[in-house]
């Protein structure tokens, strides 16, 4: 930050925030996601003075340590095509180390805390298993759902009441997920708590969705020049912010739905539609993009094979996204300007990570309908051809079944197609004609040769 170095640290007297909100939000996994998304919402409902967030981290200490350097204020950059707007968010008024669980468990404990929010990663909801020989001896945890489990036992014992949990993680039914991780846990360390946690904890299904990519030192000196103060926990992120919940609150919860936030009894539809149209669309430009030779969304988005690609599976997917407050035609349009916003750099290899997992929801069930439907499925059959093209120039992209795309990959021709299907989904790889029909599609993802001029 050369050149700033004189400047102030952002602090609340500096940026006159007004009297710091009680805590009433214990949130796990403080990172630039959660800043981005619950803690915007939460600064931008209109009770937001009731409503103060207590945010551990997950697996280092350090942005609890920066944060709390800035009394938990940070500055939020929108960032559109018409250039940057700053604001101060103060919701977050504690910035805790996660390995404090004494803190936590005090937070869950008190009778004003209503809300535990979760930003904790897909993977780290299968983990609690873990720590089941440390609650069980009265030593600390040191997973999230262990941590969870060991609070909560916390709050039972001083009688503070019900709350609710809400999993902001990006996975289909993410409450169902967290209250499974959590009772299965809860369960072998004490039946009772299980049975308390049944009773008295509502887990509550949300889609969650604002694109937030990594802070930059670039980003660090814009506002550190914009704003005359140094500010180390500086988050960029979209305009575009959406927030879908479903479940009860028992013990009350901010009014997000002035900031935009919606409440419906079935969350499914809107899952579906995140699920199909803005991460399938991801993949389908991740990895065509990445083989056609481009690095970001917004490159692949104007290359012509990839954006056609993205329509072509768009209109499958319509055809099963039929409730009709969803509102398709303007959310693909949005789509198309978000993905199109060149400000914000998001990295196709960063998506492309995980394919096997990734496309067992966002393409499997969108061919899977169309095939039951009579039609063909060449959109979300195109979307496993990029894949599998990728996979032909990238052999060594993140993968849980690493292994086994390996071998795949030593096949060659229909076999090899063959293969890595498999990995996604057993039952498709059996049919001959998908098989070939994938094999075919990866051929459009070819770029064509420069020749010279003579």
């Amino acid at each position: 930050m050369t050149g700033h170095h004189a400047l102030p640290r952002l602090n609340r007297s500096l940026a006159a925030t007004g009297p710091t909100p009680p805590i009433r939000i214990v949130h796990l996994g403080l990172g630039a996601f959660h800043r981005s998304h619950q803690a915007w919402y939460t600064q931008h409902a209109g009770d937001s003075s009731e409503w103060g967030i207590a945010a551990f981290t997950g697996r280092r200490p350090d942005a609890a340590e920066i944060l709390a350097a800035q009394d938990g204020l940070f500055t939020l950059v929108e960032r559109s095509g018409a250039g940057d707007s700053f604001e101060v968010v103060g919701s977050i008024v504690e910035a805790v180390d996660g390995a404090n669980v004494g803190r936590l468990v005090e937070l869950v404990s008190a009778a004003a805390t209503a809300v535990i929010t979760l930003t904790i990663t897909e993977a780290a909801y299968g983990l609690g298993a873990a720590d089941l020989p440390l609650l069980l001896a009265g030593q600390e945890p040191a997973t999230p759902v262990g941590r969870l489990v060991r609070a909560l036992a916390g709050r039972r014992e001083a009688d503070a009441g019900p709350l609710a949990v809400v999993s902001c993680d990006n996975l289909s039914g993410n409450g169902d997920v967290a209250r499974n991780g959590v009772l299965k846990l809860a369960r072998e360390v004490d039946a009772s708590l299980a049975d308390w946690i049944d009773g008295n904890v509502s887990f509550v299904n949300t889609s969650v969705d604002r694109i937030t990519p990594r802070t930059t030192q670039e980003d660090l000196d814009a506002v550190a020049t914009a704003s005359g103060y140094l500010d180390s926990a500086v988050v960029v992120t979209e305009p575009f912010h959406n927030w879908i919940l479903s479940g009860s609150f028992p013990a009350g919860r901010p009014t997000w739905e002035d900031a935009g936030a919606l409440f419906v009894d079935d969350i499914e539809p809107y899952e579906n539609r995140k699920l199909w149209l803005l991460n399938g669309a991801h993949s389908i430009l991740a990895y065509a993009g990445l083989v056609r030779g481009h690095t970001t969304v917004a490159e692949a988005l104007a290359d012509p094979v990839c954006r056609e690609a993205v329509e072509e599976f768009w209109d499958e997917a319509g055809q099963h996204l039929t409730a009709p407050d969803l509102h398709i035609p303007e959310y693909r349009a949005a789509l198309l300007e978000r993905f199109g916003n060149s400000r914000i750099a998001h990295h196709l290899s960063q998506i492309a990570a995980d394919g096997t997992t990734k496309l067992r929801m966002r393409s499997v069930p969108v061919l899977t309908a169309e095939r039951s439907a009579g039609r063909s499925g060449e959109g979300a059959a195109g979307m496993i051809a990029a894949w599998a093209a990728c996979l032909s120039v990238k052999p060594d992209l993140q993968d849980p079944l690493s292994a086994e795309i390996r071998a795949a990959n030593a096949l060659i021709g229909e076999p090899r197609t063959a293969a890595l299907l498999r990995l996604i989904s057993p039952e498709l790889a059996n049919e001959p004609q998908l098989v070939s029909l994938i094999h075919g599609l990866q051929d459009r993802l070819a770029v064509a040769p420069t020749h010279a001029s003579h």
